[in-house]
This record gives structure tokens, sequence and C-alpha cells, in this order.
């Protein structure tokens, strides 16, 4: 017999469908192909050239570091020892770890209950917000920032609060509402989960607002999530600052997700890692054991390579995306009309359009299907930027500027006319 809906005290079944459908997954890294191209008109001349999917890093172009496949193998030829971990990581390669993270970050790790390796940084981020959201928590989130945020947010039950970041407005600094953010700490908000570098944008906080966020948190009590994924791939000589680092937070209270899936092109072995206080990787740990026991076992053997990579190869990595970041940034500032800042860190950039006759999404469907170009709308990322595109430029140098261009020629296809625009104003 088929039941229909019911009722508990959890909700509807129209209730989970609801929380279910805010997850979508339509304009997520690799699933552009599922969208609907059918509810407007994108047809238009092809224009020719390799295509590009701006929308996750090439790691073809950008190959994984040299030995990882090595160690992978030789953890596979060791059998059960590998593949049968603990949930948060095996023992030598979380010692391992520990060293390596806590000489980078400023702040010392003990491996035994400090750390836990994941399923990924997304894996990561899961089972953090997992272990500090409760239904009705309020939860300060960064916009633009990585679209999972306040997904998760949502799914876990917590109340989202917006903190604004106006990035086009400086080039000092992140341009994170402080103020805004002290109003949602001083109304309840005990959980702000922020990147550093920014993803979407690139932009990489300054040591003054990363002090002030810890100093803020301390104040009131509240915890930070920081996913620091980027944190290796600086561009020019620019600083960086890890929060954990800074001992102006009790270390109580500060998860910090990391990961080799992107600068070192790992992310196919799906690797990340979190350093928090016991308390939180002991509740990471327990949620970890019932949605995947552990990272990969084989996999997890592939982050010995990680922060022992071959003389020159990480600096010579970071150099040709900056190179690659200079020559789009060229392309996009040469239109006039389309702002962009450029990046500081990682391998983003976050174009915002001239008004244009299609909304966004469309804009992004007309891209994929005309010009071959898969990119990232930017209400992924936040409601408002709805003029706003994420490209991830890790990608064969000559295509990823050709793409670029036939992406400004798709803009000028769909430009709204003068009149439009002056009586949308």
């Amino acid at each position: 017999m088929v039941r229909g809906p019911t009722t508990d005290e959890h909700g509807t079944m129209s209730d989970l469908n609801e929380k279910f459908a805010r997850l979508g997954i339509e304009s997520a890294p690799g699933q552009e192909r599922r969208q609907r191209t059918d509810e407007v008109d994108l047809s238009g001349p092809v224009l020719d050239g390799t295509p590009v999917d701006f929308s996750h890093g090439d790691v073809d172009a950008f190959t994984p570091i040299p030995g990882s496949f090595d160690v992978v193998e030789a953890g596979f030829e060791e059998g059960g020892a590998q593949a049968y971990t603990e949930y948060r990581g095996r023992l030598s390669l979380r010692e391992d770890l520990a060293a390596k993270l806590a000489h980078f970050t400023g702040a010392g790790i003990a491996a035994d209950h400090e750390l836990i390796v994941t399923p990924g940084t997304q894996g990561a981020l899961f089972l953090a917000m997992g272990s500090c959201i409760a239904r009705g928590d309020r939860v300060a989130v960064v916009e633009p920032d990585y679209f999972a945020n306040r997904k998760l947010v949502e799914f876990f039950d917590g109340d989202l609060v917006p903190i604004p970041m106006d990035f086009l407005a400086t080039s000092s600094a992140s341009g994170l509402d402080m103020g805004a953010l002290e109003d949602a700490f001083r109304s309840g908000v005990r959980l702000f989960i922020y990147s550093n570098p920014n993803n979407p944008t690139g932009v990489v906080y300054s040591r003054s607002e990363v002090e002030q966020i810890g100093t803020l948190a301390e104040r009131y009590g509240a915890t930070v999530i920081v996913d620091e994924l980027y944190s290796r791939q600086i561009f020019d000589d620019r600083p960086y600052t890890h929060l954990r680092g800074l001992g102006v937070i009790d270390p109580e209270r500060v998860i910090t997700i990391m990961g080799p899936s992107k600068t070192e092109s790992l992310s196919g072995f799906r690797l990340g890692v979190a350093v928090g206080p016991p308390r939180l990787v002991e509740r990471m740990e327990k949620l970890q054991a019932i949605v995947s026991l552990r990272a990969a076992g084989y996999s997890q053997a592939a982050l010995r390579t990680w922060f022992a990579e071959p003389d020159g190869w990480l600096a010579e990595r970071v150099a040709q995306h900056q190179a690659i970041r200079d020559d789009i940034v060229a392309v996009l500032d040469a239109v006039g009309d389309i702002r962009t800042r450029p990046t500081e860190g990682g391998s983003y950039l976050f174009p915002t359009l001239p008004p244009l006759r299609l909304g966004i999404a469309d804009f992004c469907k007309a891209l994929r299907l005309q010009a071959a170009v898969s990119v990232t709308p930017g209400t992924e990322f936040g409601p408002a930027f709805t003029r706003s595109f994420r490209i991830n430029f890790s990608q064969d140098h000559a295509a990823a500027v050709a793409a670029i261009e036939r992406t400004i020629e798709v803009v000028d296809r769909y430009r709204a006319p003068v009149l439009e625009v002056a009586a949308g104003d």
C-alpha cells in the first residue's frame, strides 16, 4: 500500500521536500548539463573554440603533486592497515600532518585529538557545521562566500545571518562589514563561517580584519569556522594571516579547514583536514562515523606528499596561476564596464557584468550553449549577485583566455539597450 505524506513533530513531507529543494545542485561544479534550457530562447550562433569548464579546476592542465599516486599505490599494497584506518585518519599520517600544519599556521596541533582527516574539505565543512549548529541557532555567513555555507546552515535548521562584504570598494582588505558582524554577534550569533582567500572573489583578508574577527568572536563567546583551502596560493607576495596563529581567540572556538584539492590538484583523491578543539573534533568523528566512516583509506596516503612537494614546485604553480589571472583580468578590464577585482589568492575571479537582457542563470546557460564556456552564476554565492559569475581559472592558459574572449562576445549579444538601462535606473 502506498502511503501519503505524514505529519509529525518535525513537520510535513512537503517541509522535507522544500528543505532538499534548497540544496539545488543544477549550477554546482560539474552539474551544468543538468540545467533546463527550454525555458527561454537561447538560440544564437555557436562560437568556435576549445570548451572550457570554469566551474572547477582542470587537473589535466595542472596535474597532481608528483608521486601522489605512488604513495597511494604503496598504501594499497600494504592492505588493511591503510584501508581501515581510525575514523579520524591514520595516526602516523595525522602526526605527519600536525607537524606540517602547525608550522604553516603558527600554532601547535595535537595529532591525536585536534586533527581529523575528512572526505575532501567539503566533508570537513559538513562535519564542522554539523558539530556546531543546532536547530534555531543563528549563524553568520559572508556574502558572497562559498555556496555550500548558506545551504548547510539551512539544512541543519540554523537561522542565516548574512554579513556583507563590499569587495569592490577596496583593494587593501576584504571589505567585510565589521559593524554588521559585531551586530550579528550582539544579536546572538554564536557561529561565524568564512573562507580565506574568499571563494568566489579571491579576496585575502587583511591581518587587521582577521584580528577583528577573532577579537569580536572572543568578546561574544562565538565559534569561528575558517576555510583556508587556498591559503598556499597567494599572489603578489600579499601577506596572509591564519586566525588560529594570532592568539586573539580561545583555540577552543576555532576550526580551521584545509586540504590539497585545489592548489595541489588532488581533488580526485577527496581529502581534507580539519583542525580544532578536542570536543569538536570528537563530534566531527562521531558524525563522520555515520556518514562515510573515514576518508578513503588508500587515498589518505596521498596526504604524505602535501607540504613535501619537490623544490620549486609550489612556487612555479603559483606563478603559472598568477600569469593566467593577469591575462584574464587584462581582457576583462579592456571592456570597460565589466568590474573585476584581481584575485589575491586561489583560482577564482568574480566579474560583475553590465545590465543584460537575460538573468544571470539564463546568461550562464547561453554561455555554455553558444560559447562552450561553463561558469557558476553569482546567485550561488548570495542572492544579491544577480550580475556576477564565478570562474576557476586553473585551466590551460591559452584556452582560458580564449574562453574569456568568447564570454565577452556573448555578453555583447545580450547587453540591455541603453534606454532600457536608463528606465531601469
